[in-house]
């Protein structure tokens, strides 16, 4: 699972699974980024812009909306600003949830 501990929707994942007896390896965003390929998995599943939180303040502040970039651009400022992100990016085997996604989670437990 990839977020931050600031984030209440990465927690909301945490409890979900530990409520389960699920164990779960959390890789905090802000103390170390997502490598380019975990990212790659989900922007190849769900596409650039299902990954970016467009309501959030990160997004807003990055002017994200207002520049010409390509999709490599917004990739390598999703790495340094975890913020851009719906989090939590939670993967369970060949599963990819993206965001706060009871009903996925439980089908990656089911799965």
């Amino acid at each position: 699972m990839f977020g931050t501990k600031k984030s209440k929707e990465t927690r909301a994942a945490e409890r979900f699974f530990k409520e389960r007896k699920v164990k779960i390896h959390l890789v905090d965003l802000n103390e170390r980024p997502i490598a380019k390929g975990e990212l790659a998995r989900f922007v190849q599943k769900f596409g650039l812009n299902a990954l970016l939180d467009l309501e959030g303040k990160a997004y807003e502040r990055s002017n994200l909306a207002y520049l010409r970039t390509t999709e490599e651009g917004v990739i390598a400022r999703v790495i340094e600003t975890p913020e851009l992100l719906r989090l939590p990016l939670v993967r369970g085997g060949k599963v990819l949830t993206v965001g706060d996604d009871p009903a996925g989670w439980k089908a990656m437990l089911e799965g």
